[in-house]
C-alpha cells in the first residue's frame, strides 16, 4: 500500500492533500499533524504561567510576578503574530467563523458525530479570541499597576490617578476573574466534547496529531524558523512596551 509520510513541511502537506493512498477507502482515518509546535508550546506555557502569576501574587513574590507577566506578554504578542503568519490551523482567518456559525455549532454540541475538524471548531475559535483578548488586557493593565518593584516608564507620571485606579481594578479583579471564568469554560468544553461527542481535544494538543479521514485535507504548516523570528520580534516588542508604559 502506498503511504504518505506526514511532516511539517509544506511539500509533504500538499502531496498528502493531492491524492489518496492506494486502497484507502473514503472516510478511512489517518493521523494528520494539525497543531504545529509553536501553537502547542504557546498553549502549554500559557497554561503553566497563568497559575504561576496567581501563586507569585498570593505569595507577594512581585519580582517573579513581573517576570511571569512579561513572559505572558511576549507569548500573547507572538500568538497574535502567528495568527496572521503561522500555519493554517493557527491563522485567525482559518478558524474565526461568523457568530451565527458558532451559535449553530453549539446547538448540536451534545450530538454524537465524528470529528472532521482539522483545527478549531467555530465555537472554539471564538473561545481562542476571548482568551487572547483577556490575556492581553491582563498583561497590559499589569504594566500600569504600581507594584513597587518595576521601573516606572515615561507614561507613569502622565497617567491620571483615576486611570491608574481603573487599571488596578481591571488587573486585580475584573479582567482576572473574567480570565479565570473563560479558562474554566474552556476546560469544561474539553470535558463535554470528550464525554458527549467522544472527541479527544486534549491529546492532539500534546502530540499535534489527530485522526482524520483521507478526504479531509491536511493543513499547511509554517516553517519553524518563521516562528523563531516572530517570537524574537514579540519578545522585543513586549520588553519595549513594558519599559515605555
Amino acid at each position: 500500500m502506498r503511504g504518505t509520510r506526514l511532516t511539517e513541511t509544506s511539500d509533504a502537506t500538499r502531496a498528502e492533500a493531492a491524492y489518496l493512498p492506494t486502497g484507502a477507502a473514503e472516510g478511512e482515518a489517518r493521523p494528520v499533524l494539525v497543531w504545529d509546535l509553536p501553537v502547542r508550546v504557546f498553549h502549554w506555557l500559557t497554561a503553566v504561567l497563568i497559575p504561576a502569576a496567581y501563586v507569585t501574587w498570593r505569595l507577594n513574590w512581585m519580582n517573579w510576578h513581573a517576570l511571569v507577566g512579561d513572559a505572558l506578554f511576549a507569548l500573547v504578542l507572538f500568538r497574535m503574530l502567528w495568527g496572521f503568519f503561522g500555519s493554517d490551523t493557527a491563522r485567525f482567518s482559518g478558524f474565526l467563523a461568523s457568530p451565527r456559525s458558532a451559535a449553530m455549532h453549539l446547538t448540536h454540541v451534545f450530538r454524537r458525530e465524528p470529528d472532521l475538524q482539522a483545527g478549531h471548531n467555530p465555537a472554539g475559535g471564538w473561545m481562542v479570541m476571548l482568551l487572547l483578548a483577556l490575556l492581553l488586557g491582563q498583561v497590559l493593565t499589569g504594566i500600569f499597576v504600581d507594584n513597587e518593584v518595576a521601573n516606572q516608564g515615561p507614561l507613569s507620571e502622565q497617567t491620571p490617578a483615576r486611570i491608574a485606579n481603573l487599571m488596578t481594578a481591571l488587573h486585580d479583579r475584573l479582567l482576572w476573574h473574567a480570565l479565570l471564568a473563560a479558562a474554566a469554560l474552556h476546560v469544561l468544553a474539553i470535558l463535554v466534547y470528550g464525554v458527549a461527542k467522544r472527541h479527544n481535544l486534549l491529546l492532539p494538543m500534546v502530540t499535534g496529531r489527530k485522526l482524520l479521514p483521507y478526504d479531509v485535507p491536511a493543513p499547511h504548516l509554517a516553517p519553524a524558523r518563521r516562528a523563531l523570528v516572530l517570537l524574537a520580534c514579540a519578545a522585543a516588542a513586549a520588553a519595549a512596551l513594558a519599559n515605555y508604559l
